[in-house]
């Protein structure tokens, strides 16, 4: 279970967010939805303990990221991208992450595998394509073979094969059993993933609930989400 409780983070004088707090089951993906500059990649930052709250607290099974004794094995998360020199290549790059964590090197070639990138594993991450980058990023998520997932915007930069990828991954995860939590302001490319939906706009949560609950009283899930958020299409 993942728990966010009445997060406030606030810069100078501005509130970058304002009591944020849903939850993310096991069994479940959990999609985190917003427009740019919501507060998505904020939230997901205090999670995983890269910033501080000033109050409120976000939590993995009841305790915080900074807290967990093998994380990489318990929490898989992937924020801006793969993380990779640009001057490594994925096999490398993968190889360090496993043996920094104590994770069998098997498993570098097994995530490779997993996320289509066997085939370039001996190439340079400067010459990946975005998408490829993406793929990186989450195969580093899914080493530790962790119960959660945390992933922040990532169908970013993957064609529309990419994204059924991706979707399918975290449809198996989910009926695995696992708890997987993304964000995303492409509402539609996540959609048919989803089980449960949290839309959050100026730091603030304007609704959860699963698809059909969220999605009541409006043509469809797009349009859910523009009026909603008030964004203008």
């Amino acid at each position: 279970m993942i728990t966010i409780d009445q997060v406030v983070k606030r810069r100078r004088s501005r509130t970058i967010l304002d009591h944020v707090g849903f939850e993310a089951r096991p069994g479940r993906v959990t999609a985190f939805l917003g427009p740019n500059g919501a507060g998505k990649s904020s939230t997901l930052r205090i999670l995983l303990g890269i910033d501080h709250p000033d109050s409120g607290s976000a939590l993995f099974n009841g305790r915080p990221y900074r807290t967990l004794s093998d994380p990489l094995r318990t929490v898989g998360s992937m924020l801006e991208g793969s993380g990779a020199h640009r001057s490594r290549t994925a096999r490398n790059h993968l190889a360090w992450i496993a043996r920094s964590n104590g994770i069998p090197q098997r498993r570098v070639d097994e995530v490779l595998d997993e996320v289509g990138l066997a085939g370039d594993a001996k190439a340079r991450v400067a010459k990946y394509s975005l998408g490829m980058g993406q793929r990186l990023g989450i195969a580093a998520a899914l080493l530790g073979e962790p119960e959660m997932l945390v992933l922040d915007e990532p169908v970013n930069g993957l064609d529309p094969e990419g994204i059924r990828w991706i979707r399918g991954l975290l449809r198996g995860r989910a009926e695995a059993g696992g708890t997987v939590l993304l964000s995303s302001h492409l509402m539609s490319e996540v959609a048919d993933a989803a089980d449960d939906l949290v839309v959050i706009a100026g730091g603030r949560i304007v609704t959860t609930g699963t698809v059909t609950e969220v999605t009541a009283g409006y043509a469809d899930l797009e349009e859910a989400f523009f009026a909603l958020t008030g964004v203008t299409r």
